[in-house]
């Protein structure tokens, strides 16, 4: 069993690349977040910068996409918030396997907001429904964040469950040592 994991770990490079591709996305998104909101804010008061009508729209939906792609960067660093006030008082193997459960639970809700976010952005609202300061803009980029959410979810719940799993299995041979 030892040996599929020492396969799985081949993968890691992969998962370093997509970590740090969404961070850079995020860095991005966080540049183009204050850029604007700065402008808007200095369009009121200053006559020659432009005031966008479209800037709260905007910076809204650029701060979901934020807010959900960190959220997964999260789950790889294992930084997202846990109750974790029993687990000195619980059996090692119990804390283990309940954390194996929360990260199962976590996996199976990225499958829900990705097949349903794939739902919703293929849904006429979606696809016809526009930002009403930017009409030429469709909606599916307001809702776009949830199946992405929900795929980077996926992706790093995997390696968070292979590890728990391996966890696991390296203590049993650590103790037939």
């Amino acid at each position: 069993m030892l040996k599929a994991f020492k396969a799985l770990e081949k993968l890691r490079p992969l998962y370093d690349w997509t970590d740090k591709i969404i961070m850079c996305i995020c860095k991005l998104l966080l540049i183009a977040d204050v850029g604007i909101t700065s402008m808007a804010v200095a369009g009121r008061y200053i006559s020659f910068i432009p005031d966008p009508a479209w800037s709260e729209q905007i910076v809204l939906t650029l701060m979901v996409y934020m807010a959900v792609l960190s959220a997964t960067l999260a789950i790889r660093k294992r930084a997202h918030i846990r109750m974790t006030a029993f687990d000195p008082y619980l059996p090692k193997n119990l804390v283990k396997f309940l954390d194996l459960l929360a990260d199962i639970a976590v996996f199976a809700l990225g499958i829900i907001m990705l097949v349903y976010g794939i739902k919703v952005c293929n849904s006429p609202l979606a696809r016809f429904g526009k930002y009403e300061s930017l009409p030429q803009l469709s909606r599916v980029w307001m809702y776009l964040p949830i199946p992405i959410a929900g795929a980077g979810m996926i992706i790093f719940e995997l390696e968070q469950i292979f590890q728990r799993i391996e966890a696991f299995f390296k203590d049993e041979s650590e103790a037939a040592l």
